[in-house]
């Protein structure tokens, strides 16, 4: 026992020595040098304007004058070239934080109770009356200084998973750090700060930026020296950044009578993915590129696998004709698969108008775009991930997918009338690895026929059919 009292005293002693030294190292000794410079000066400065008083009521009026003249002069001297440097020195957004005040219904009528209270006071001129309306100001006065005591000296961080997935529910974690030496902080609701209002009038049009917190935090207690974490479900509607500028930390301590409220600039910017999640237009696209896919990968084999019988999807030259006489109904022939799981998935950006059918349907393209790459890299597929201003080599599925996802995120459309994919159709030409997959918002008629064995088209204009209808 006495070893384990001696070691709880020791690490007190550390800890107490730790805080003494970070406390030092934070001193600013230039300032308080120059703070008790100017509290000398300004103490001479007085004990000189007394003794020239002094002197004055003695009849030395000479004396005294000079003796206040020089008084003067040395509370000038440390107005003007003390106290202004102090000023610079001194961190004033830390002593002076802006503080918004909002009345709450307790408040509203804690005032009305105050006025009331105060004509009766100056109709009658009972002391009682005063006594108890100075009492109830008094009572604003301590809110005011405790809530500032409150909300002084907090640090806010937040922690978010790597990566955020646009209608997946996630959480984050959010932290509150007191770093206050002496004082608690009571009834803390930590929300996402506002908007600043627009100042220009076409301004107030434009739509606020998207924040990450978009739900109040209560924290009931914090120490001093002492943080909290709590964890916060957090819900992206749609891909993109979300930035978040600040927080609103706010509190009602200690009476309820007014919301107090002090922004904590922090900045934070998250890049949020596509929805992974497969849906009804994915489901619908599956069996068609899954169907073609096959296809594709078998006619390029060279040795024998199986016979099998035809089914709708299969192509006429693999049709096996001696054995398909034989056994009286159509067989084809399976090669093996030399090109097997390779892909290149491809994403045309241009558009031909920006209705908002069309860019509806575009924002569909992209999410089953990430859901075809998120299946590919759950199946260990090879793939390689294409747009107009960026390209992936051909490589495993987990080793591009979060860069092809990131590339989705951000990716807007452009409006043109012929969209630009001719650069599409010579790599397509060229390359022989794999199958091509490409989301476009061309037209059919537009697609050269020569390209349709290799690639399945996903058109963009066609997603918002019912039932779904893609090109293969």
């Amino acid at each position: 026992m006495p070893d384990l009292a001696n070691s709880e005293i020791e690490n007190t002693a550390h800890d107490l020595a730790h805080d003494a030294r970070e406390w030092r190292a934070h001193v600013d000794r230039g300032g308080w040098r120059r703070f008790f410079l100017a509290l000398f000066g300004l103490g001479l400065s007085l004990l000189m304007a007394l003794y020239a008083t002094a002197l004055r009521e003695a009849g030395n009026y000479m004396l005294g004058a000079a003796i206040a003249f020089f008084s003067l002069l040395l509370a000038g001297f440390v107005a003007l070239k003390i106290v202004p440097r102090l000023v610079r020195r001194t961190a004033l957004e830390r002593w002076m934080i802006r503080i918004e005040y909002e009345f709450t219904r307790e408040g509203a009528v804690y005032i009305v109770i105050i006025l009331v209270i105060g004509v009766a006071a100056l109709n009658t001129g009972n002391n009682l009356l005063f006594i108890v309306l100075a009492s109830l100001l008094a009572g604003i006065l301590v809110s005011g200084v405790l809530s500032r005591l409150v909300l002084e000296s907090l640090e806010l961080k937040m922690a978010l998973p790597d990566h955020l997935f646009a209608g997946r529910p996630m959480v984050a974690r959010l932290t509150l750090v007191n770093l206050k030496y002496v004082f608690p902080s009571f009834s803390i609701t930590v929300a996402a700060r506002p908007p600043k209002r627009a100042r220009r009038k076409n301004a107030s049009a434009q739509p606020p930026p998207r924040q990450i917190l978009d739900q109040p935090v209560y924290v009931p207690y914090l120490p001093h020296r002492a943080s909290v974490s709590q964890r916060v479900e957090i819900v992206f509607p749609r891909r993109g950044r979300y930035t978040q500028d600040g927080f609103r930390v706010s509190t009602k301590f200690p009476f309820g009578l007014l919301r107090k409220a002090h922004e904590v600039a922090t900045r934070q910017e998250v890049l949020v993915l596509p929805s992974v999640q497969p849906q009804e237009e994915f489901a619908q696209i599956l069996p068609s590129v899954g169907s073609q896919i096959e296809s594709h990968s078998k006619g390029h084999g060279h040795d024998l696998y199986a016979i099998r019988d035809y089914q709708e999807s299969d192509a006429a030259r693999h049709v096996d004709w001696k054995a398909s006489a034989k056994a009286q109904a159509l067989k084809v022939r399976e090669f093996t698969r030399e090109d097997e799981r390779r892909f290149t998935v491809v994403f045309d950006r241009h558009i031909s108008d920006a209705s908002p059918a069309t860019l509806a349907q575009f924002e569909k393209a992209v999410s089953l775009c990430a859901c075809l790459t998120w299946h590919f890299y759950e199946g260990d597929a090879q793939m390689k991930f294409l747009t107009e201003d960026f390209a992936t080599a051909m490589s495993p599925a987990a080793e591009i997918v979060y860069p092809a996802l990131e590339r989705l995120a951000v990716i807007e459309p452009e409006v043109s009338a012929s969209s630009p994919v001719k650069p599409f159709w010579a790599q397509m030409a060229q390359d022989s690895e794999g199958f091509w997959i490409l989301f476009t918002g061309r037209s059919r008629g537009s697609i050269p026929t020569g390209e349709w064995s290799s690639t399945h088209f996903v058109f963009m204009g066609e997603l918002s059919a019912s039932p779904l209808e893609v090109g293969s």
